[in-house]
């Protein structure tokens, strides 16, 4: 089964289907979500809070990040695999190319995806110009933001976004993630650019979603935001099941006759312990 690629994205875009995107961070998941169809796995920098238990998206790099895509490379058959660049892998463009070189070549992802900043447009040039795909960020950007809110709220910050997206878009980009703003905001952006949006806490009018996997099932508690929506809550079903193993294995009932390997008393006998 060959994976989707930029043009099988793209074309969502015209066809008007929506994109759906999950975040995956070691192989069974990843097997999961792609077993499911999927248009898009992102290896996010999110595994930072939801993995490996740290503050900041920040404090994770470049080996962190290619340990964990490669490990998602290994389950994924069929949706278009994204590598996220972490803080600083992609400051200048020279270096940004490098980077985004080992995810293709190393932890075999299909793009990248990396977050506005100011030199942003140059980045994502030189990227795309290395023959590598490049998915943009807009609006609550985490990894240089002080505080997780709304952004674009007022005219002057909302005509901003629009801007970098399509700035992104310019630079070549193939599709842009629209993280925390106005819904009508992501609407008008979604309407003037040619290329994708996917949105995470945007709203409704966006060409596709995306959300944390381990938030959507329930599995981060640390917080959440008002975007996501948990459809299982599975925090409390791996809790009662330790809880019971636990117990199983206090009282002695567990491992029981059918959990466990026998020899024949025969063979036993010979052993003339």
């Amino acid at each position: 089964m060959a994976r989707k690629n930029v043009k099988d994205i793209l074309k969502k875009k015209k066809s008007g289907a929506k994109i759906v995107m999950l975040t995956a961070y070691d192989y069974p998941f990843a097997d999961l979500i792609d077993q499911c169809g999927v248009d898009v796995i992102l290896v996010g920098d999110s595994l930072a809070h939801v993995v490996l238990g740290l503050p900041s998206t920040r404090l994770v790099g470049m080996t962190e990040m290619l340990h964990h895509a490669k490990a998602v490379n290994r389950a994924v058959k069929q949706a278009l695999l994204v590598g996220d660049m972490p803080y600083r892998s992609y400051s200048n463009a020279k270096i940004a190319v490098k980077n985004a070189k080992r995810f293709i070549k190393e932890a075999g992802c299909n793009a990248v995806k990396v977050e506005w900043f100011a030199n942003c447009p140059s980045v994502t040039r030189a990227i795309v110009k290395a023959g590598i795909p490049v998915m943009g960020h807009v609006g609550l950007t985490p990894q240089t933001a002080k505080k997780f809110k709304l952004q674009g709220k007022d005219a002057k910050a909302a005509a901003q976004i629009i801007r970098q997206a399509e700035s992104l878009q310019k630079s070549g980009c193939f599709s842009i993630v629209l993280e925390c703003i106005p819904d009508k905001l992501a609407a008008i952006i979604t309407k003037k650019l040619k290329i994708p949006t996917i949105g995470i806490g945007a709203g409704r009018f966006c060409d596709g979603q995306v959300l944390v996997t381990h938030d959507l099932l329930g599995l981060f508690t640390r917080f959440y935001p008002k975007f996501v929506k948990k459809y299982a809550n599975l925090e409390k079903v791996i809790k009662e099941s330790i809880s019971k193993f636990q117990k199983e294995v206090q009282k002695g009932s567990f491992p029981d006759r059918a959990h466990s390997y026998t020899i024949s008393d025969e063979e036993l006998g010979k052993m003339n312990l």
